[in-house]
C-alpha cells in the first residue's frame, strides 16, 4: 500500500521527527520526548499537524436533510459560526465513523472524518445523497494544523489573531501569519484550543511561524496520551462497527425524537434495554500499563482493553475497556499483560480534565462529553 503525506512532511524532516505509518499515512510518532510534548500541551501550548485527517464539503439545498438523515445527532438547528460532534451509524446501530460537522459564517457546511475511513465514508455519504445535495473532498486541498493548550489562544494572539470571542465548538473566519483561514475552537487533547484549516500551498508557512512563536511539535504518542486522558475515543481501537453509540458512552449523541435517522431503530431498541457492556477508563496499579486488545479478567472474562499508554502526567499506565455493564466504578480487575498479569482500577471518564472544560459553555450540545 502506498504511503501518503501530508503538506507539512518536509516541515517534520526538518525537525528531527520520527516518522511512522498511520492509517496509511506517513506521520510524525514525536519529535523530542513524549514527556516534554505533552507536558507542553497541559501547561502551555503544542502543534499537531493533521492534516491525514478527511476533509469534506457539502454543496446544494438538500445538504441539511442529508445530514439530518445520516448522523445521530441533530443537524438543522446549526448556526452560521458552530460545530457539532457527531456519528454516523449503520442500520443496525453499529458506529461507522465519528465526525465533527462545521457550518460556516456564510452558512456552507464542511466536516471532518477519521483518515483510515474518508474513502468509505465518501462513499457512505454519496449513497445517501438526494437530489441537490453533493459532497466533495477537499483533503488535498488543505493541511489542518491543532493548536492545544491552555496558552493557544494568547499564542495565536501574538500572530495578530484575536479569537478570545470564539466560543467553544465556534468557527470564524481568520488570519494567521497572512493566511486566511477556517478557524474552529475544537480539538483532541482535552486543552483549549484551535484546528485550523489552511491552504495546502501555504501550510508550511503557518506551521513554521507557529513553532517560531513558540508552539512545541508534537507527535502521535503525546496525542494518544492526552486524548486517553481526556477519555476521547478513537475509532478503531474504542469504537467500530461492533460497538453503538450507548456502548462506549456517546449516547448524548444520538438525538431520538421527532427524527429519523440511519440505525435509529436499533439504537431506540438498545436504549429501552440497556447496553450490556459499557467503556470505562482503566488506571494501571504499580507498574501496569493496560495495553490494546488485552483481556479484562483472570477468573472470568470481564471485558477487553480498547486503549492503553503511560501517562507522564497522571504518573501511570492508563487505557480504556469496553467491560461488562455491571462491572463498578472503583473495582480493581486483573488484565494481561506481558508476563501473566498486572491490576487497574476502574476510573469514570474523564481521567484527566484540562482547559477544554472550563472554556466550554454549560448550554452547549456541540462540546464532546466523555
Amino acid at each position: 500500500m502506498t504511503t501518503s503525506r501530508t503538506p507539512l512532511y518536509q516541515e517534520h524532516l526538518r525537525l528531527g521527527a520520527r516518522m511512522v505509518d498511520f492509517a496509511g499515512w506517513e506521520m510524525p510518532l514525536q519529535y523530542s520526548s513524549v514527556r516534554e510534548e505533552q507536558a507542553a500541551v497541559r501547561t502551555d501550548t503544542g502543534v499537531f499537524d493533521v492534516s491525514h485527517m478527511g476533509r469534506f464539503s457539502f454543496s446544494g439545498r438538500a445538504v441539511p436533510e442529508v445530514l439530518e438523515r445520516i448522523l445521530t445527532n441533530r443537524i438543522s438547528d446549526l448556526e452560521p459560526g458552530r460545530a457539532r460532534y457527531t456519528l454516523m451509524c449503520a442500520s443496525d446501530g453499529g458506529i461507522i465513523d465519528d465526525l465533527v460537522v462545521y457550518r460556516d459564517w456564510e452558512g456552507d457546511w464542511h466536516c471532518v472524518v477519521n483518515a483510515a475511513n474518508r474513502i468509505s465514508d465518501l462513499a457512505w455519504i454519496r449513497q445517501h445523497c438526494i437530489l441537490d445535495a453533493e459532497v466533495h473532498d477537499q483533503s488535498a486541498q488543505s493541511a489542518l494544523v491543532a493548536v492545544q493548550g491552555p496558552r493557544a489562544q494568547s499564542l495565536l494572539s501574538s500572530l495578530g489573531c484575536d479569537l478570545a470571542s470564539l466560543p467553544y465548538f465556534g468557527v470564524a473566519r481568520a488570519n494567521v501569519v497572512g493566511v486566511d483561514m477556517l478557524v474552529s475552537r475544537t480539538g483532541y487533547t482535552g486543552e483549549d484550543g484551535f484546528e485550523l484549516f489552511a491552504p495546502a500551498e501555504c501550510s508550511a508557512g503557518l506551521w513554521s511561524g507557529l513553532v517560531d512563536a513558540g508552539a512545541k511539535p508534537c507527535g502521535l504518542a503525546a496525542r494518544d496520551a492526552l486524548r486517553l486522558e481526556a477519555g476521547l475515543r478513537l475509532y478503531g481501537a474504542d469504537m467500530d462497527r461492533s460497538t453503538n453509540p450507548l456502548e462506549v458512552g456517546l449516547g448524548w449523541t444520538v438525538k431520538l425524537d421527532q427524527r429519523d435517522f440511519v440505525g435509529h431503530d436499533a439504537l431506540a431498541a438498545e436504549l429501552a434495554r440497556g447496553p450490556a457492556r459499557r467503556l470505562v477508563g482503566l488506571g494501571g496499579v504499580e507498574r501496569c500499563i493496560p495495553r490494546h486488545g488485552a483481556r479484562i479478567g483472570r477468573m472470568a472474562a470481564l471485558g477487553t482493553v480498547t486503549s492503553g499508554t503511560y501517562s507522564f502526567w497522571l504518573g501511570r499506565g492508563i487505557g480504556l475497556g469496553l467491560v461488562q455493564a455491571q462491572v463498578p466504578l472503583d473495582a480493581y480487575l486483573e488484565v494481561e499483560v506481558h508476563n501473566g498479569w498486572g491490576a487497574v482500577e476502574v476510573l469514570a471518564l474523564p481521567m484527566y480534565r484540562g482547559s477544554a472544560g472550563r472554556i466550554a459553555t454549560s448550554d452547549s450540545e456541540s462540546a464532546p462529553r466523555p
